[in-house]
């Protein structure tokens, strides 16, 4: 194989900058590799958008779900004739996407194992059209609550679980709804809601399970709607979403759709893949079957 590997150095708050060389000794005997760094928020995109990927049998994202989904919006600004396998190689900070290659979210060891093996599926991906533009993801799209607790993580100056964990208490604190018009597959939905996600794989932010019944080749998208409750609720619901138990709660809701359309409130910020991306209004779309996806054979449940 000849691999086009996007390496972001300052994935995991810089620890991947020493990670490069062990990567490509790893890598080497079962591919030839051509390596780009970036350096800059970006900068993944436009690299992958301007390279000539004929020559190419994969390229493969160094980094965490940031650079992945950098990656991604470059090689959808092909045309899909010309687009290659997509790969990951977890060394960021969240990594929700590695844990349904069957990878743990730091475990770029076993990362190197799935692209030297070579092994392609199908997967899904979600298209966002929103404000004149439109951007893809692979994992998960969110609004209200999830949005305002990674802003404060930042303001936290370091991320990570604890770091999030901390930011999602101080939300609570200030806990707000807004009134959600949405249309689920045609069927319109209106109601005092906290957070919208949409999800093509089951985990955000690594841990969370937040769509348990999602799989990234079935063409239907999961969306999972909570309401307006009480501080104390949230609380109560807020460790459930780690084993996925927050679904029994009545205040959260699911469907499974192939199109999406939030229609109100609008001027809300949109968090695809865990990047701050868009605004509602948002048309959002799955694309089945869309993409090669380096990934273990069919059925290997993720760890």
């Amino acid at each position: 194989m000849k691999l086009l590997l996007v390496f972001n150095p300052s994935a995991g708050g810089g620890r991947a900058r020493h990670l490069l060389p062990a990567i490509r000794s790893g890598l080497e005997p079962s591919a030839e590799l051509h390596v780009v760094s970036t350096h800059a928020p970006g900068h993944a995109r436009s690299l992958v958008a301007e390279a000539d990927l004929s020559g190419f049998d994969g390229i493969v994202a160094v980094g965490g779900d940031g650079t992945l989904f950098e990656v991604l919006n470059g090689l959808y600004q092909h045309p899909r004739a010309n687009r290659v396998p997509l790969g990951l190689i977890p060394v960021g900070t969240g990594n929700a996407f590695a844990r349904d290659l069957g990878l743990s979210p730091i475990d770029w060891r076993s990362g190197i194992e799935l692209i030297a093996a070579g092994k392609t599926r199908a997967f899904d991906v979600g298209r966002v059209q929103c404000a004149g533009e439109t951007f893809h993801f692979l994992n998960i799209v969110g609004m209200g609550f999830p949005v305002d607790a990674l802003q404060t993580t930042k303001k936290l100056g370091k991320m990570g679980r604890s770091a999030f964990t901390l930011a999602v208490l101080r939300e609570i604190l200030r806990l707000k709804s807004a009134p959600l018009i949405i249309e689920v597959d045609g069927k319109r939905i209106t109601q005092e809601n906290i957070f919208v996600e949409i999800s093509n794989t089951r985990y955000t932010g690594a841990s969370f399970l937040i769509a348990p019944q999602a799989r990234p080749d079935d063409g239907l998208l999961d969306v999972t709607l909570l309401c307006r409750l009480s501080r104390w609720r949230l609380l109560r619901l807020f460790p459930t979403i780690y084993r996925g138990n927050h679904l029994r709660f009545p205040e959260v809701s699911t469907f499974q759709a192939r199109e999406v359309r939030i229609i109100a409130p609008a001027g809300f910020r949109l968090l695809p893949d865990g990047e701050f991306h868009g605004e509602s209004p948002a048309t959002i779309t799955c694309l089945e079957k869309d993409l090669e996806i380096f990934c273990p054979l069919a059925g290997q449940r993720a760890r």
